[in-house]
């Protein structure tokens, strides 16, 4: 018997595997969050990534639930920008204020910056060597650890994004200086994750696309980079699979329940798989586009997909035919027609969803090139199936503005 022309290529099984311990996903469970909730303690301090969750009184209704179940509430604050180091050390000393320890947990419901504040504001209550964040972060500030357990979390994200209720780190941005910079812990990771795709439905149709090609991004960028493991590339397969039919139907029609269950199912998968895999090219340039341009990070992901998937297709050839064969098991395509297919659909996707193509359209300049390289060189980067080096990474960024 010979072998199957399309076999998985397993990589070294040699793995460790981080996921939130528990998951609670299906529509219309957030009115369970008081029952769940009171396993982490007996006061929430609340925090919002979203101005429609506190207008549609979704807000009130987590006070209200929490409540029931004998458990007070104070709502912190809502965040509708990334985080910013001034963000996080802002929440940290109402919490401080607020007297903040034992007993306590925090909240974090909305988009990735809401989770993202929740989470690193969780660390830094318990983490008092600095009164900063910065000293804490990657690359910048002194390189402090967070020794201790942060404070529990629930997350319940509503924008089918980022993936940040599954990941270990939080995303914290500067402007002055220019950066963006993970702070990351294991213990980050939160501790329960509600995940109720209806809370997504009042998402816009833009905020949709663009959140929802980020967890695209993750799917394919975890599934090839140089760290992937056996677990997530499961993950990513079956993310894809729900994502890129899921995701137009849900920016085209908001109330879509199979869209949003899956975009929700498909979010989650993609911040597994990234914490345990890692990233790529996209997610190395999209923190530059962010601080010096000012472009929302779904939306800069969204734009570097086609161009990353085409700067390593020498490398991924292989990988790139089984995504598509596993999206399209009829296609009868060679392994080097797969792989172009695949990076054609997404294209089509963007194009499909009102990605922009050329950075330009998003007010990208030319003499903005350098900075953005130089800023490029983070941790997600390094997960990038092959090196780019800065002249090449220069001529991407040029042919797409």
């Amino acid at each position: 018997m010979g072998m199957h022309p399309f076999f998985y290529q397993v990589i070294a099984m040699n793995y460790n595997f981080f996921a939130p311990q528990q998951i609670c996903f299906g529509w219309g469970r957030f009115q369970e969050t008081g029952d769940l909730a009171a396993s982490l303690g007996t006061r929430a301090f609340i925090i919002n990534g979203s101005r429609s969750l506190e207008s549609s009184g979704v807000i009130e209704e987590l006070r209200q639930l929490l409540s029931r179940a004998s458990i007070k509430s104070e709502f912190i604050r809502t965040i509708s920008n990334e985080p910013e180091v001034s963000d996080v050390d802002q929440t940290t000393n109402l919490l401080r204020h607020w007297g903040a320890g034992a007993g306590d947990f925090l909240i974090g419901i909305g988009g990735g910056s809401g989770i993202d504040l929740a989470k690193a504001a969780s660390a830094m209550i318990t983490n008092q060597e600095s009164d900063t964040v910065l000293d804490y972060l990657e690359g910048v500030g002194r390189g402090l650890k967070l020794t201790e357990s942060p404070l529990p979390l629930l997350a319940i994200p509503t924008t089918a994004g980022t993936g940040s209720e599954a990941t270990k780190n939080a995303v914290i941005s500067s402007y002055a200086p220019p950066f963006k910079k993970s702070l990351r812990a294991e213990e980050m990771i939160p501790d329960i994750v509600l995940c109720d795709p209806q809370l997504a439905c009042s998402v816009p149709p833009e905020i949709t696309a663009r959140t929802g090609m980020d967890a695209i991004t993750q799917l394919l960028e975890s599934y090839i980079s140089c760290r992937a493991q056996p677990i997530p590339q499961a993950l990513c397969l079956q993310g894809l699979k729900l994502a890129i039919p899921a995701l137009p139907e849900a920016v085209e029609n908001g109330n879509s329940r199979r869209g949003r269950e899956a975009m929700a199912h498909a979010a989650l998968l993609s911040g597994i798989a990234l914490a345990n895999s890692g990233l790529g090219m996209a997610h190395g340039v999209a923190p530059a586009l962010g601080i010096h341009c000012k472009i929302s990070h779904g939306l800069a992901c969204a734009m570097m997909l086609p161009a990353t998937l085409q700067a390593n297709l020498s490398v991924r050839q292989q990988e790139y035919g089984e995504i598509y064969r596993f999206l399209y098991p009829d296609q009868t395509l060679s392994v080097e027609q797969a792989a172009e297919s695949l990076i054609t659909e997404i294209q089509q996707l963007n194009d499909r969803i009102h990605i922009p193509r050329r950075l330009s359209e998003v007010g990208v300049s030319q003499a903005q090139i350098p900075d953005l390289v130089a800023s490029s060189r983070g941790n997600s980067m390094s997960g990038n199936p092959r090196q780019i080096p800065d002249g090449e990474l220069t001529q991407i960024l040029e042919s797409l503005l």
